[in-house]
């Protein structure tokens, strides 16, 4: 397995070089070098007796025809600005070596896809590739210049209807990089998602008075920005506390952000996360509560507006205990771990059977040109795989 991994990595870095920037990774949503990426995967797709399309959602899909039911495996190939080499395009490219390490011995129908967004930095929407193969998207939700980019690349977006996954398709497995530092942690290769955290976005406005920095007493002060200050240590306090809450205030707009002019007013982004939807809910209560609280007595006004509230998924048990057997059989320690990321998993897993394996990130690093994998870690999780696949082929289901 390691020479096919060693592979993988390879042509992994190669597509890396497929970008919209010279010397940086960023590929969005059916920009032009997902040409020369589609070109590349589907060549190896080729090569391995796979039917190869590219359907109208701009999703790359290569069919290795055999018995139902189907196995899918899958991921993204669009990236954030500035990116890794491995974030999504591994977990394509380890579906098409899977195919290839299985040969013909399993006899079952697997169909690997890559998926041509899921970060959304084109257009603002996320999730087009693996929404519109969940056949929960339609065309009149993108704006008309994701539409226009769709008809560009030679695709018809009236046609979204007919992206759906076939009807005999039975499981869907997704690997990926873990994106974080739990598995490097534990020193272990590969972890198996139970459940993809759920996720709350909120704009929190902090809204006081602006004022001349020299001539308005402390007391007498409504200064926006000290109000956020103090509220930002709070939901640092809270999500601390609730462990594995997480919670970040990641971005911060002020006016007039002028150096003597005390800030009349302070925008925060809000992001909060956790797998149990009840334990993220009454955090953002908490944290709302206590921005509310800090207003009140600072005399400063704070309006808070939703910007997303995306439910957790867990991901299918029997699916699970199946992956858990073949990391075990393949040699490796069994790791369950929740998801803090988005994944097209999450969109797949509410209308077919879905399983994630994580791949150890070292350092922690992802959505970074310091992204990387290790030759042992990616040969395990092809090893770990085939076996699922195997062990899916011989069961029939």
């Amino acid at each position: 397995m390691r020479q096919l991994a060693a592979k993988a990595i390879d042509l992994c870095r190669r597509i890396a070089l497929c970008s919209e920037e010279p010397g940086i990774t960023t590929r969005t949503f059916l920009s032009p070098p997902m040409r020369d990426v589609y070109r590349a995967l589907g060549g190896w797709m080729e090569e391995w007796g796979m039917r190869v399309r590219v359907d109208d959602a701009g999703n790359l899909r290569g069919l290795r025809e055999g018995r139902s039911p189907r196995l899918i495996v899958a991921s993204h190939l669009d990236t954030v600005p500035n990116a890794g080499a491995f974030d999504g395009v591994l977990g394509v490219v380890l579906g098409i070596a899977l195919v290839e390490a299985l040969g013909d011995s399993t006899g079952v129908g697997i169909e690997v896809i890559g998926f041509s967004d899921e970060e959304g930095v084109r257009f603002g929407v996320p999730f087009i590739g693996s929404r519109a193969a969940a056949g929960t998207l339609r065309a009149e939700e993108l704006p008309e210049a994701a539409l226009a980019a769709i008809r560009e690349f030679g695709l018809n977006p009236e046609h979204l209807a007919e992206v759906r996954l076939a009807s005999d398709v039975a499981a869907y497995l997704e690997i990926h990089i873990e994106q974080g530092p739990v598995l490097e942690s534990l020193n272990l290769p590969l972890g198996i998602v139970d459940a993809i955290a759920g996720q709350s976005r909120l704009s929190v406005l902090f809204r006081g008075k602006a004022n001349h920095a020299g001539t308005t007493p402390m007391a007498l002060r409504r200064d926006a920005l000290a109000a956020a200050a103090e509220w930002i240590g709070v939901v640092e306090r809270i999500a601390s506390a609730e462990s594995p809450l997480v919670a970040t205030t990641g971005s911060i707009n002020v006016e007039p952000n002028a150096t003597n002019v005390i800030a009349g007013l302070a925008r925060i982004g809000l992001d909060v996360r956790h797998a149990c939807d009840q334990r993220r809910r009454t955090a953002v209560d908490r944290i709302i509560t206590a921005a509310n609280d800090i207003g009140a007595r600072r005399g400063v006004r704070v309006e808070v507006s939703q910007r997303l509230d995306q439910p957790a998924v867990e991901l299918n048990a029997a699916l699970r205990e199946r992956l858990a057997r073949a990391v075990s059989a393949a040699g490796f320690p069994v790791h369950h771990l929740s998801s803090g990321a988005g994944h097209d998993a999450m969109i797949l897993a509410p209308v077919v059977p879905s399983a994630m394996l994580f791949v150890r990130s070292p350092g922690g690093i992802s959505h970074h040109p310091e992204e990387s994998v290790l030759l042992d870690d990616v040969a395990a999780a092809l090893e770990a795989a085939v076996r699922f696949a195997r062990d899916w082929g011989q069961a029939g289901v």
